[in-house]
């Protein structure tokens, strides 16, 4: 994890949702899916209209996703704006909705 002074918060999460989950509750659309390696929440990518997960990165001070698109499973560090190695890969919940 070069660069990245974040690894302590990496926890192993559950999912929040099959997608973004703001997106799902207004019926909105993504473009690529984050997972908060922090506490779980699902959201939008930088490149979707809502961005979500930047959006729940602000709110929580929750610095570290996962690409959540499969096969993805890269992290990021919004804090250090860094690439970082995970120790894993989370699990999909199952089928996950793409709309692009």
């Amino acid at each position: 994890m070069t660069g990245c002074s974040h690894r302590s918060t990496i926890n192993t999460v559950m999912p929040s949702a099959k997608g973004c989950e703001e997106c799902l509750e207004t019926g909105s659309y993504w473009v690529h899916l984050r997972l908060c390696r922090s506490c779980g929440h699902v959201g939008c990518c930088d490149d979707s209209p809502n961005r979500h997960a930047r959006a729940h990165f602000a709110a929580s001070h929750h610095p570290i996703i996962e690409g959540y698109d499969p096969p993805e499973g890269w992290g990021w560090c919004y804090v250090d704006d860094v690439e970082v190695d995970l120790p894993d890969r989370t699990p999909q919940l199952g089928p996950i909705p793409r709309f692009f």
